[in-house]
């Protein structure tokens, strides 16, 4: 069984120049091959394949244009898998998957240094307070013992470096030897998730909505502030002569870096939220869990409701769900979009057409009173018709 695993390290400053210097190249190349694609196929019509890109660069594109030669100063596994990135952004646009593929701009998109175990000599060791990667030799870790290490006998298969407001982070996928699935209950479990409380679950437990605690205001308050200031600063640049500039440009970096240092801020707490709510709902050990399957983008059109749809990442829930309900062997049911979870009375059956999103409380006429959301988590476990995840 594959598992990845994902931690910060400690780079010196000669492997963070390294590591920025491959990030840099792997997002040329990936630049590179969309505008060449775009281009080729404006005038022949014809989709080039990543494969055969690589090859036009290597063997012509360098030749003929020596002054790029630092691509070839890099791993060559990193700018190969920048390539293979590209490629499937094309290919989920030809199927209809995703948008038009965009160019990543530097600072703002998530590129990785890859690396890759090819052979024995390139072998990823990994002890406790340090691992071992090729092109940067060995790292230190500032999470000691998270990682399985090669002493116990695990085998790292691949891995990525990345840098996130200044910090630099490794993740792994480490070969572990299947884990053997617990023995589960006979009943289910049904998941109802709202912007007013973030679950609710048919056992009776509610998660609240994490982004109305005191904490993450403060910090959104923090962060508007900041980019309050930032903007003044691009403001001033824009008044001020060339010698002037110079120390602001300065300066705006160190504010942009304090914006970015508050987002992966408050991103870890809410990352962190929805893997601690994951990991209570699977402990149960229901036989299968049922929830919706949310239209999340056209959620996302409501500009009422898009910045509280968008904090509570719906979807980053249903893959880590979906992940733990495999590993534990855990049946993830997903009913249909239009299932009528919450106007159906969970006792009666019949369905309230007229419930309308300010009714809190779900009141039928065959006396059956409850909350709204309690009683669409109990109509998801028992819903009839759903689809497998």
């Amino acid at each position: 069984m594959l598992k990845s695993f994902k931690t910060e390290i400690n780079p010196t400053q000669e492997q963070i120049r390294q590591i920025n210097k491959t990030i840099g190249t792997c997002r040329f190349i990936y630049n590179f091959y969309l505008s060449h694609n775009k281009e080729i196929y404006e005038t022949e019509k014809k989709f080039v394949s990543g494969m055969d890109f690589q090859k036009w660069v290597n063997n012509v594109y360098l030749k003929e244009n020596p002054e790029y030669s630092w691509i070839k100063e890099v791993s060559s596994k990193s700018v190969k898998q920048s390539i293979m990135n590209a490629e499937k952004a094309f290919k989920r646009f030809f199927r209809h998957q995703g948008g038009f593929p965009r160019f990543r701009k530097k600072g703002k998109s998530d590129v990785k240094m890859y690396f890759v175990k090819t052979d024995a000599k390139a072998m990823i060791h990994c002890e406790r307070y340090r691992i071992k990667i090729p092109t940067l030799g060995w790292v230190k870790l500032k999470e000691k013992g998270y990682i399985p290490t090669s002493k116990q006998g695990y085998l790292i298969k691949s891995g990525a470096v990345s840098c996130k407001a200044g910090r630099y982070y490794v993740s792994v996928l480490v070969n572990m030897p299947d884990i053997k699935k617990p023995q589960l209950n006979n009943h289910g479990l049904g998941i109802d998730l709202g912007v007013k409380e973030f679950a609710v679950i048919s056992n009776g437990i509610t998660k609240k909505n994490i982004n109305k605690t005191g904490k993450l205001k403060k910090l959104e308050k923090q962060l508007k502030r900041e980019q309050r200031c930032l903007s003044r600063k691009y403001e001033d640049l824009k008044k001020r002569n060339k010698k002037k500039g110079e120390a602001t440009r300065q300066n705006i970096q160190k504010q942009v870096r304090k914006v970015q240092k508050l987002h992966q801020r408050i991103e870890n707490i809410r990352t962190d939220y929805i893997n601690k709510c994951v990991n209570e709902i699977v402990k149960t050990k229901p036989s299968y869990i049922t929830m919706e399957d949310l239209n999340i983008k056209g959620m996302m059109k409501n500009r009422h409701l898009s910045k509280a749809v968008a904090s509570q990442k719906f979807y980053g829930f249903r893959i880590k769900l979906e992940t733990k309900c495999k590993e534990f062997g855990i049946e993830l049911r997903i009913a249909d979009r239009w299932y009528p979870s919450s106007k159906i009375c969970h006792a009666c059956g019949c369905i309230k057409k007229d419930l309308k999103l300010s009714d809190r409380e779900y009141i039928c006429e065959c006396g059956y009173h409850a909350d709204r959301d309690y009683n669409a988590s109990l109509n998801l476990r028992d819903a009839k018709t759903y689809k497998i995840a």
